[in-house]
């Protein structure tokens, strides 16, 4: 008979890899976890994260869960809700976005000009003390260039306050400081650069530092766009609220524009970001030019 023969064994394949490197991830990360960010962040200011922002918020809070020394977004989470402490603002600081540059959205400055130009015109003396909000102050370029507009439209003895203020705590501080990479001003020109900035030397070559006749006028706060609890007691001439309502919900958009309207004068300008529209807010605000608003 001949001999009987048989299969070959079937190499012995090591099991498919389970857990937090599933997916090559550090940390474990479920729907649940992202549901419980959604949650909070909406609680905490607002924003609406959409189901797209999955990669981005588990590599942002990543970082916090490693300077924490948690080992999972599900503990991490728990202990967040547990404790009313710096880590939340750590949390809100993580999940913004910081997106700016010196004199974005180039018209809006023409209209803030103009407006100047045409109410100094038409009040009588004294001069009117102008009071502006930059309510998303970032790192300090749109705020820095308010001012500039300002000066450079109604002189250097222009009398105006500008409140520059955000959420995040980390942007506002390096706002504040008001320095800067000089290659990342090139488009200032050079009358701006030399009127405003001064240049870095030695170890600080390559840097600038905004002058102290533009610091003088602006004041860096905290404030939370959400909250009813804003510091003003002055209304505004002018608020900048630009590229911020977008990440809110309708609700939420209609609660902050109805507080604009209360802490802004009547006929005061509203200026918005290029792809926000408010349109269904009319008994507050009549669109007066692209993506600006007038107080009615």
């Amino acid at each position: 008979m001949p001999e009987s023969t048989c299969a070959a064994p079937l190499p012995i394949r090591p099991a498919p890899p389970s857990g937090p490197l599933e997916q090559g991830r550090e940390f474990a990360w479920t729907q649940a976890d992202f549901a419980r960010v959604q949650a909070l962040i909406r609680q905490r200011a607002g924003i609406s994260l959409h189901d797209g922002k999955h990669a981005m918020v588990y590599s942002r809070l990543s970082r916090r869960l490693r300077d924490t020394g948690h080992r999972s977004f599900h503990d991490y989470l728990a202990w967040l809700q547990t404790h009313d402490g710096p880590e939340w603002q750590e949390f809100v600081n993580a999940l913004t976005t910081n997106l700016t540059a010196f004199f974005r959205e180039q018209h809006h400055f023409g209209i803030l000009a103009a407006h100047l130009r045409a109410k100094s015109a038409a009040a009588s003396a004294p001069a009117p003390h102008w009071r502006l909000w930059c309510s998303a102050a970032s790192t300090g370029e749109e705020p820095y260039s308010i001012a500039m507009t300002v000066l450079e439209t109604l002189g250097a003895h222009a009398a105006f306050t500008l409140v520059a203020s955000d959420i995040d705590s980390r942007v506002l501080a390096m706002a504040a400081q008001g320095v800067y990479r000089l290659d990342g001003l090139k488009g200032l020109g050079a009358e701006r650069l030399q009127r405003f900035f001064l240049r870095g030397k030695g170890g600080n070559a390559g840097m600038v530092r905004v002058k102290p006749e533009l610091r003088q006028h602006i004041d860096f706060i905290s404030v939370n766009l959400i909250h009813d609890d804003w510091p003003f007691p002055e209304p505004f001439d002018m608020v900048f609220c630009r590229n911020v309502m977008i990440y809110f919900d309708a609700p939420t958009q209609q609660r902050v524009l109805a507080r604009i309207h209360r802490v802004l004068k009547p006929g005061g300008l509203l200026f918005v970001g290029h792809a926000e529209n408010f349109s269904e807010s009319r008994t507050l605000f009549a669109l007066r030019g692209k993506t600006v608003y007038e107080r009615r």
